[in-house]
């Protein structure tokens, strides 16, 4: 079988010479129609996403107002459900509601497919707010905790300050890491700091200082 030869003229150094090019190999793609719009227009899937954040409002909304009501309408009973738990405990039970619902969402980014993972930051999610809500979680909650709970609301504050600990601690990590990835350049060792399994060994460390100032740092008594 006869091949045509792979040349061009081309001028090189001044003079007209015949050089040996690369032959671009057959299409493997048949050609289409689509423009570049409708091909990203295809990989969108606004369904998808729509369904994700009616997802997301919904596991915001229902449990917070859905503990809400059960801490007003049946104290008594919350009270004596959760009598037997130590402080420590309850705000063991908030911090790792917060620390599951983040690991979710950021392994839903990293790790394909992210359906499961998805699922894990919605439900995560859903139980975080479930338990602000019975614990009446606000910018003054220590007020509400009291007019709700009474002398009993020790409990709920334990609850309260294991998600605000989590939750500084998520934003403590954020600033550390888009610190790391401005300062250390690609070509530097220390990149390595930047690196998924590193910066999520760094997360959990500094959540796991964030649950030690809050169960032995004298937080549980002092609010």
């Amino acid at each position: 079988m006869n091949k045509e030869p792979n040349e061009a003229i081309e001028v090189v150094g001044g003079k007209v010479e015949t050089v040996e090019v690369s032959k671009h190999p057959e299409a493997s793609i048949p050609v289409s129609d689509l423009s570049l719009a409708d091909i990203e227009r295809r990989r969108s899937h606004p369904v998808r996403w729509a369904a994700i954040i009616v997802g997301v409002l919904a596991a915001i909304i229902a449990p917070y107002w859905f503990g809400r009501t059960l801490a007003v309408n049946n104290t008594d009973a919350i009270i004596s459900m959760f009598n037997g738990v130590a402080p420590q405990g309850i705000a063991l039970i908030g911090w790792v509601a917060v620390v599951i619902t983040y690991v979710g969402l950021a392994m839903a980014v990293v790790v394909s497919p992210s359906w499961p993972w998805l699922i894990v930051f919605v439900l995560g999610l859903a139980f975080e707010q479930f338990i602000a809500g019975l614990s009446m979680l606000n910018l003054n909650f220590w007020y509400s905790t009291y007019v709700v709970y009474g002398d009993q609301s020790a409990l709920a504050n334990a609850a309260n300050l294991g998600i605000l600990a989590a939750a500084i601690g998520i934003a403590v990590y954020a600033v550390i890491f888009v610190g790391l990835l401005v300062i250390i350049k690609k070509s530097s060792p220390l990149n390595v700091l930047t690196k998924s399994w590193a910066s999520f060994i760094l997360y959990f460390a500094i959540e796991t200082l964030a649950l030690f100032v809050v169960l032995f740092g004298g937080l549980l008594t002092a609010v």
